[in-house]
């Protein structure tokens, strides 16, 4: 009997040799690596990589960058499917070993004797953790030797559910995405515990080729990955039948998301983010920076609509312009079709308030649509078709449409938005083509308050706030206006507004301006010419003034005066300027003649909360009282300091001397074109600001040849703001589109809300400033008992009595003119 086994004696002392020598080969490489194992407890206080964190000044989180996305949660905040998930996918048994899976290790040594190398680590969860935060990705014996035996000193120092907390929260899974809530953000747009079953299993399955089972970049393979984990966890029974064959027919439904911030502010944040890496390189995004802001979170969101109903607004007058797509439908609409359907159009994904959505069927009055969210909506004719025009170009739209087959047909890929006056029911709609802009500061002190670079960041992230140059049209008239006022011209100076030849070169040779309106006015008064917005006399003006002379003077607003025209179209505001130059130039108006710039970054905190860069712009002092009344600062929770009154002390004694404005305009002047302004808004072009109900609102309309650009830029309290539409590839807006009509409307729905709880603000009379009464058709001092004498403020040294002693002055023309004029 014994003799029938003897041939297994020497496979047996082989295999005990074996064992013996794979014992001593373990022992020589625990005392070799022993000595240079990391210790474990350090765990306990690792420090992750934090993103650059931006915030308004209120403490709203508005941005957040960093090539490592990461928000850390506790074991406990983890959904249990979650961890079963990734359970199923990475270490089954994690609960059962103590740190290492013989069977794992056994298949990784038999590759490592039969090729020489190891091409799958047989990695427990515990050995991911010591690789992930100690040891490289090496692929070599001493490493995975060193991975090993720290597996094992991580299981004897921490807990199950800290080793598992760690690698939740550690884990690569592409986009930039460190652990599972970043993944979960990044891909689905909503923290871990709100995701499905589906797509939890999705995000499990990533650890292993974040890559190449991406559902944003591989979408079929992902789906492959995600089935099997599904089936890994049946089998597993980590879930029922039910629940896996409900998973198993869920659409991908992976998209590109960003940070999950509180505050639609995406221009703001780029722009400090672009300063960021200018000041500190590639650590801007991995040293934990905060960024505290000037932009304040209420006024943010009013422009962020204000932008983007305007921009609705004038896209509905010019009517409906057809589908986006136009996609084949199958003869029968099967759960396949449906679920393949979904997830082109979670890849097209929302902008904004407009959803995705394939019409499916219709008849005459109704239609039935298909959402990315897998919900069939029907669409009734009253609430969602009722009155809309097709669009046939800027200037002319069709009959309205009697039917929804008029509008839609099935295939059709369109966009449906809430309509808040209906209910919030679904409507026909379409993204704007139209881009708005807003920029708004503290006139005092140039602080942004709120800035909007266009109607959504995700459509486009180019700034036209800052980034775009376009015409300003008569929004640059003031400037050229006050460069008279302070050079003899006063309110009541009188210029003809009548057709004009120049024969210039620089203008193209014959160049024949005109109003707006086409017509013509003969003389009239400077006040009323720029109320008015007449073409004609801001020419004369600039004619009379001189170039030369105006170009100088607009300078100390702060443009570029070598990049202005040499030629009578400045008048017009022919040249390219940016929105950001056009609202500080404002500014200057709105705050008494003092120059300020504009400013966004007020300060920079780093992980332990010490400030290093504060903020210390230059203020208009005859509005600063409040300085010495220092408000509570916002300092975001997530800094590490012994106190509020400790941050805000050591601060306290660091604040820098207060850097006063320098005064560009004089208190008469300033008040003279305040004066002027304010009646754009009571009697001219900015009347609709009448509905805003401030004696002190001011402001001035623009509108460029085309029309392509229409602009609204002015002030009340303190507050001034510009706005500005058109098209990016300079489109022409619609032969009935003004700034009045399209930027003047934006600019109301932002002031409304930016000017609750202000009180009115007019500047004082000056003295050097006196009233007079005039004649109206003359500018001349008024005749005693006229009855349509009107009253008119004027410099001194410019009223009337002094002038009508004299010939010729400024205002009054020569019958003597270089040009052509009839």
């Amino acid at each position: 009997m014994l003799n029938r086994f003897a041939f297994l004696r020497p496979l047996l002392l082989i295999g005990a040799l074996a064992v013996a020598g794979l014992v001593m080969i373990t022992a020589a490489a625990f005392l070799y690596i022993d000595p240079q194992l990391p210790k474990a407890e350090a765990l306990r206080d690792v420090e992750l990589q934090t993103p650059l964190r931006i915030y308004s000044k209120d403490g709203q989180l508005i941005g957040e960058f960093g090539e490592k996305r990461r928000t850390p949660i506790s074991i406990q905040e983890v959904p249990e499917l979650a961890i079963k998930a990734f359970l199923a996918a990475e270490d089954d048994r994690f609960f059962q070993h103590r740190g290492v899976d013989p069977a794992g290790l056994l298949r990784a040594a038999l590759q490592l004797i039969t090729s020489g190398d190891i091409k799958s680590g047989g990695s427990t969860i515990t050995m991911q953790v010591a690789k992930n935060y100690f040891l490289t990705r090496d692929k070599t014996f001493t490493r995975k030797f060193t991975e090993i035996f720290l597996a094992i000193e991580i299981e004897r120092r921490l807990s199950k559910g800290d080793i598992l907390e760690l690698y939740l929260n550690k884990i690569f899974l592409g986009h930039h995405a460190y652990g599972i809530e970043a993944a979960a953000y990044v891909y689905y747009g909503k923290p871990i515990k709100e995701l499905n079953l589906a797509q939890i299993a999705m995000i499990a399955g990533l650890p292993k080729a974040p890559s190449a089972y991406n559902p944003i970049a591989n979408p079929s393979r992902a789906r492959v990955r995600r089935n099997w984990i599904l089936g890994r966890m049946l089998e597993l029974d980590y879930i029922d039948d039910q629940q896996y064959q409900a998973a198993l027919h869920e659409p991908i439904t992976a998209r590109a998301h960003g940070a999950k911030l509180d505050l639609n502010a995406a221009y703001v944040a780029e722009m400090i983010r672009i300063e960021m890496l200018r000041r500190y390189g590639q650590s801007a995004y991995e040293e934990g920076f905060t960024v505290i802001t000037s932009i304040d979170s209420k006024l943010q969101k009013t422009a962020q609509q204000a932008v983007l109903d305007g921009v609705t607004e004038y896209d509905l007058r010019h009517g409906y312009r057809g589908p986006e797509q136009q996609w084949p439908l199958p003869e029968t609409l099967d759960e396949e079709s449906v679920i393949d359907f979904r997830s082109r159009l979670n890849a097209i994904g929302p902008i904004g308030p407009w959803l995705p959505a394939l019409i499916i069927s219709n008849t005459e009055k109704t239609a039935t649509a298909l959402l990315a969210g897998g919900e069939h909506i029907t669409l009734d004719w009253e609430h969602s078709f009722e009155g809309m025009d097709r669009y046939i170009s800027e200037d002319r739209v069709s009959y309205k449409a009697k039917n929804t087959e008029e509008l839609v047909k099935p295939g059709d890929v369109v966009r449906l938005r809430r309509h808040p006056s209906a209910n919030e029911q679904w409507r026909l709609s379409q993204l704007p083509e139209v881009q708005g802009a807003l920029i708004s500061l503290n006139a005092d002190n140039g602080a942004i308050l709120s800035l909007v670079g266009g109607y959504d960041y995700e459509k486009s992230s180019f700034n036209r706030a800052t980034q775009a140059a376009r015409q300003p049209g008569s929004n640059f008239k003031p400037f050229i206006y006050t460069a008279g006022l302070d050079n003899g011209f006063t309110p009541a100076s009188i210029i003809n507004d009548a057709p004009i030849v120049f024969e210039d070169e620089k203008l193209g040779g014959t160049w024949r301006p005109d109003n707006d309106s086409g017509t013509f006015s003969g003389p009239m008064r400077l006040r009323k010419a720029l109320y008015l917005s007449r073409n004609l006399v801001s020419i004369r003006l600039l004619q009379q003034l001189g170039i030369r002379t105006a170009i100088d003077y607009v300078g100390r607003f702060g443009f570029d005066s070598s990049q202005l025209p040499l030629d009578l179209s400045l008048a017009l505001g022919s040249h390219s300027l940016s929105m950001i130059d056009i609202v500080t130039g404002y500014a200057t108006f709105a705050n008494g003649g003092y120059k300020v710039k504009p400013w966004v970054m007020d300060r920079i905190i780093d992980r332990n909360g010490n400030t290093l860069y504060r903020a210390n712009p230059a203020q208009v002092c005859d509005h600063c009282d409040a300085l010495a009344n220092n408000e509570q600062e916002f300092v975001p929770a997530h800094l590490e300091m012994e106190s509020l009154d400790d941050l805000l002390n050591s601060e306290e004694e660091e604040l820098l001397s207060l850097n006063q404005a320098p005064r560009i305009l004089s208190e008469q002047t300033t008040f003279l074109i305040d004066s002027m302004l304010q009646d754009v808004v009571r009697k001219g072009t900015g009347r609709k600001a009448l509905a805003l109900n401030r004696s002190d609102a001011a402001g001035k309309t623009g509108t460029t040849n085309g029309p392509t650009d229409a602009w609204f830029s002015g002030y009340s309290s303190g507050v001034v703001t510009s706005t500005w539409a058109g098209f990016d590839d300079n489109k022409k807006l619609g032969r009935r589109e003004y700034g009045g009509s399209v930027a003047l409307p934006i600019w109301i729905d932002y002031m409304k809300v930016a000017l609750e709880g202000r009180t009115e603000r007019h500047l004082p009379q000056p003295q050097g400033v006196v009233s007079v009464k005039i004649d109206p058709d003359n500018g001349k001092l008024a005749s005693p008992g006229q009855s349509n004498a009107i009253f008119e403020y004027f410099k001194t040294e410019n009223a009337p009595e002094a002038q009508s002693r004299s010939g010729n002055y400024p205002g009054q023309e020569s019958q003597e003119s270089p040009y052509d004029i009839f």
